[in-house]
């Protein structure tokens, strides 16, 4: 149940008069009879995992972003562990990633005993910095994992950063649902993508779930083997995999929620272009806007302007990844990426999600605007 909140955002005969209204969240999964329906009848026909559910959302998923092939998984996270099992990196292996990303983008890296190298993001965007990306490309580089950060893409220069190189480009697309780069879809500009519906992302799966995408035929194969053991047809593990497998149950609901996302993102820039904020959206793309952050020199301020408003803010990322404890030992623990040291405790996520009505616009543009 919600807590309703006080607000004095409106004035009515001259005087300042106060309105009870509910908290607006920076998430609210969707959740309908249709979601229901799908639940119900994927539990009552009694094939819980391995079933038709899981394979038609993984193809539909695969048709709606333009990619060769597509498998559900349980996470985000483990979609990028299995990115790097299926690319064969491993021990004595570098993958390049951004300062500033949530934690499993690195420790994806790292479980399957390579070494993540931080690299910083772009003063504009955010995103991971091509420039410095390229400045650390060793003759252990293996991949590169560019994050399409809050929604907005990253730079297409990546692409041919890789390719120039012969080192393979991971997507992180957990907060990139509809995001689009040169009119190609989050999920086939990579190699390989990586999807996450956890309960606050774009479009989700009643739980947690996610989706590997790959843009290469070579690659297709080992997607739907890694998440089941590395088992072929035959039921022979011809490599390392594991139980990776998405239930039918989140896959039928993530199939109904597949048939809203294209609205829902429509419905996330229209709010978007609604709100006064001065955040910049890549030249030749289309931002998914996951989270609309604005950068503040007083983040706890502004914070609290917004609480005390009702309305749901925070702090994503403050700690680049390179500084947190679980990397102490790494040998760029201490090592100052510039931009990641500079804006990574100032952007604060404010709500843009297709929840939220002009009312809360109002309420929202009244806070970043006094």
């Amino acid at each position: 149940m919600t807590t309703p909140t006080t607000w004095a955002g409106h004035t009515q005969g001259g005087e300042p008069f106060r309105r009870y209204m509910d908290r607006v969240p920076l998430a609210k999964p969707f959740w309908d009879e249709e979601c229901e329906r799908a639940a119900i009848s994927a539990l009552s026909s009694g094939r819980w995992v391995k079933g038709p559910e899981a394979r038609m959302f993984g193809e539909e998923f695969a048709k709606w972003c333009g990619a060769v092939a597509a498998v559900p998984c349980q996470s985000g996270s483990a979609a990028l562990w299995a990115a790097m099992r299926i690319l064969d990196i491993g021990p004595g292996d570098e993958v390049i990633v951004p300062g500033m990303t949530f934690i499993a983008t690195a420790t994806s890296v790292s479980l399957v005993g390579a070494t993540p190298i931080f690299a910083d993001i772009e003063e504009e965007y955010w995103c991971i910095c091509p420039d410095d990306v390229e400045a650390k490309i060793t003759e252990k580089t293996k991949a590169v994992i560019g994050v399409h950060i809050f929604g907005q893409s990253f730079s297409p220069r990546l692409r041919e950063i890789c390719d120039k190189h012969g080192i393979s480009l991971v997507e992180d697309a957990a907060q990139a649902h509809g995001a689009s780069l040169n009119g190609t879809l989050a999920g086939a500009i990579g190699d390989i993508a990586c999807f996450s519906f956890f309960p606050s992302k774009n479009m989700a799966v009643g739980g947690e779930g996610g989706m590997i995408t790959t843009t290469r035929e070579d690659l297709a194969q080992k997607l739907s083997r890694l998440v089941d053991h590395g088992r072929n047809d035959a039921l022979e593990s011809v490599e390392l995999g594991t139980n990776l497998r998405m239930s039918e149950v989140s896959a039928a609901i993530g199939r109904i929620q597949l048939k809203h996302i294209d609205e829902w993102t429509a419905k996330r820039r229209g709010n978007a272009i609604d709100i006064n904020h001065s955040t910049k959206i890549r030249p030749n793309s289309e931002h998914a806007w996951h989270q609309l952050c604005v950068l503040n020199d007083n983040p706890a301020d502004l914070i609290s302007r917004f609480d005390s408003a009702g309305i749901d803010a925070r702090v994503h990322y403050p700690i680049p990844c390179n500084r947190h404890q679980v990397y102490s030992e790494h040998h760029q623990h201490e090592e100052s990426l510039e931009i990641c040291d500079k804006v990574a405790h100032k952007l604060v996520a404010i709500p843009v999600h297709p929840s939220i009505s002009d009312i809360d616009i109002e309420r929202i543009n009244s806070v970043l605007n006094p």
